[in-house]
């Protein structure tokens, strides 16, 4: 049985900032590449971690919605955090989205991201029926 891999490119998110797809549709999931803090007009966020942390959900949730999917069909969560000082701001904003819905999660420090940045975040989701 063969697989069809079906990439997804947003209009509603930034660029891709190298050789990558917004996202990748696989036997029924949906595979986020990491989302940074951009507007879909590939303009930095400019303000608190909170503004920047907020920017990257709706970055993601946005992809989801062209691929389609939703923040109820998300699977595992992964956010890379240039700070993990941060940790605590980031969730005040993961909170106001991931509240009844909670997925699998993961949360790492890492020691750079792409363009500078301070945090990114990747999804798996699953296709609506």
């Amino acid at each position: 049985m063969g697989s069809s891999l079906t990439p997804v490119i947003s209009a509603n998110a930034p660029p891709a900032a190298a050789s990558y797809s917004h996202a990748i549709k696989a036997n029924g999931f949906i595979y986020v590449s990491g989302q940074i803090p951009y507007t879909k007009e590939n303009k930095p966020i400019e303000g608190t971690f909170q503004e920047k942390s907020d920017q990257v959900i709706k970055n993601v949730l946005a992809i989801l919605e062209d691929a389609n999917s939703s923040l109820e069909s998300i699977v595992k969560v992964n956010i890379f955090l240039a700070d993990m000082g941060n940790f605590a701001k980031f969730n005040e904003v993961y909170s106001k989205y991931f509240n009844v819905h909670k997925p699998a999660r993961s949360c790492v420090a890492v020691s750079a991201l792409p363009l500078g940045v301070d945090v990114e975040m990747e999804v798996v989701a699953v296709e609506k029926n």
